[in-house]
C-alpha cells in the first residue's frame, strides 16, 4: 500500500505557531523533506521530533521529487517542510505535489502560517479578493508583462519581495501603478518587531531615502478601483467625436435609438444631452 505526502506548515517567525497536528505529523512520518536541512534541524530539535530529514528544495526538485515518490510508492510516509510557512506556497513543494497527484499519492496539506495571508489580514487594505503574485518574475521580459497586467488588477495585490530590491520595485510599482496607490509594507511578521506600514508608493519611496530596508517584506497593494476604470474608459470615449462614437456602435448593425442610450451611457450624461447635440451637428 502507497504511502502519504503531508504538507505541513512550519513557523514563519514565532515558533508558537506551529499546530499540534503538524508536530504529531512530523514525528510520526518515515522521512521529512526540508528545503534547507540545517535551517530545520533546529525546529525539529526545539519540538524533540527525530525523523530522519533529506534535502528538498529548487536545485533538485525534478530527481529528488522521483526519489521521494518512489519512496511513498514503497510504502513510506513522508512530511515536506519549508524554510518558513506552507510548502507549496512559492517554493519548490509545487513540483512534488505535481508528481504525486500523476502516480496516484494522496497529499494532505496541514494547515498553518503562510507570510501571505498574514500579512493581507493585517494591512487594512481590501481583503475580500486578492491577487498573489509572490516574486516579481527576474527575467525583464516576463517581469515588464506581469506589471503591465498589474497596472488593471481591481483585487488586492500582494508581492513579496528582499530588502535589497526593494525600492527598486517600488520605483516600477510607482510607474505602473501610480504613486497615490495606496499599500501596506510588512516585515517581520510574528516576530517581536513585526511591523505592518500603511501609506502611498510616493511616500514609501520617500522615506526610503534616508531608510535602508531590511528584513524580508511583504507589499499589499491596493487594487485600482472600478471607478478610476469607469473614469478611464469615460475619457478614452469623450476623446472619440459624438459621431465617431455613434459609428462605433452603428457598424455593429445596432440601431440608432440604441446606440444613442449606449453612447450616452459611455459619456455619462443623459440620452437626451446625445439626441441634442446630434440633431445641432
Amino acid at each position: 500500500m502507497a504511502g502519504k505526502l503531508y504538507l505541513c506548515a512550519t513557523p514563519i517567525g514565532n515558533l508558537e505557531d506551529i499546530t499540534f497536528r503538524v508536530i504529531r505529523t512530523l514525528k510520526e512520518v518515515d522521512l521529512i523533506g526540508a528545503e534547507d536541512t540545517r535551517h530545520s534541524i533546529k525546529l525539529l530539535n526545539h519540538f524533540e521530533i527525530n525523523t530522519p530529514m533529506t534535502s528538498y528544495h529548487e536545485f533538485n526538485k525534478y530527481d529528488k521529487a522521483k526519489f521521494l515518490v518512489n519512496e511513498m510508492l514503497a510504502g513510506k510516509n513522508i512530511a515536506l517542510i519549508t524554510d518558513a510557512g506552507t510548502p507549496g506556497i512559492s517554493d519548490p513543494g509545487e513540483e512534488l505535489v505535481r508528481q504525486c497527484f500523476e502516480a496516484g499519492i494522496e497529499v494532505s496539506s496541514l494547515p498553518g502560517p503562510a507570510a501571505c495571508i498574514t500579512a493581507l489580514t493585517m494591512s487594512g487594505q481590501v481583503t475580500r479578493r486578492f491577487a498573489f503574485e509572490a516574486f516579481l518574475p527576474s527575467d525583464k521580459k516576463e517581469r515588464a508583462t506581469i506589471l503591465e497586467e498589474l497596472k488593471s488588477e481591481t483585487r488586492t495585490m500582494i508581492i513579496y519581495e528582499a530588502p535589497h530590491r526593494l525600492v527598486k520595485t517600488l520605483t516600477e510599482l510607482q510607474k505602473t501603478l501610480g504613486g497615490n496607490r495606496g499599500i501596506t509594507l510588512c516585515k517581520k511578521l510574528t516576530k517581536i518587531h513585526e511591523k505592518a506600514r500603511k501609506s502611498t508608493i510616493d511616500q514609501l519611496i520617500f522615506e526610503f531615502k534616508n531608510e535602508t530596508p531590511r528584513g524580508e517584506y511583504v507589499l499589499v497593494v491596493e487594487g485600482k478601483s472600478f471607478e478610476a476604470i469607469r473614469q478611464e474608459a469615460m475619457d478614452n470615449f469623450n476623446e472619440m467625436t459624438l459621431e465617431e462614437h455613434m459609428a462605433m456602435y452603428e457598424n455593429q448593425g445596432i440601431d440608432r435609438k440604441s446606440a444613442m442610450k449606449m453612447v450616452a451611457k459611455d459619456r455619462g450624461v443623459s440620452k437626451r444631452d446625445i439626441y441634442s447635440e446630434l440633431n445641432v451637428n
